[in-house]
């Protein structure tokens, strides 16, 4: 049998004010459920800059191959660019994370009239990435998988 681990950590001091209140301004402009949403982002975000961070202590040859991977992985899903580097990887911001959320990608293709119909078509299983239904407004959607989304 699986064992779930939590896919999500909360901040360290619940409540600093600026902490709080950034939260807050990216809950409303992404279109967020409850904080929870945006500490998982934050861990998916947090597990690429570490990642990065190892790289840098790698041997050469290691270190190119395993570079490889993580900029392979970070351009199909739109994150940096071509020629971007290590440097381009660890000044990655939640925002970078939360404009690749299915929502928000429908919202600024403007399949939808705010952040919040979108999460409502997407929930109400409405939207269809490629060839299957998407029902979670947190999937991330890759580079190649944008021109495919259309609203059922």
């Amino acid at each position: 049998m699986r064992r779930f681990k939590k896919t999500w950590e909360g901040p360290r001091h619940p409540w600093r004010k600026d902490v709080l209140l950034a939260e807050i301004d990216l809950l409303g402009r992404y279109g967020l459920k409850n904080k929870r949403e945006l500490w998982k982002m934050k861990t998916i975000l947090r597990k690429i800059r570490k990642r990065a961070r190892a790289l840098l202590a790698l041997s050469p040859a290691e270190r190119a191959i395993e570079e490889e991977k993580l900029k392979k992985l970070l351009i199909k899903y739109g994150l940096i660019d071509e020629n971007a580097d290590v440097s381009a990887i660890l000044s990655l911001t939640i925002e970078d994370i939360l404009k690749r959320r299915l929502q928000t990608v429908i919202y600024n293709l403007k399949l939808a009239n705010s952040i919040y119909h979108a999460r409502q078509l997407i929930v109400h299983k409405k939207v269809m990435v490629g060839d299957k239904i998407v029902s979670s407004p947190s999937y991330l959607v890759k580079k190649d998988e944008e021109d495919k989304i259309k609203i059922i």
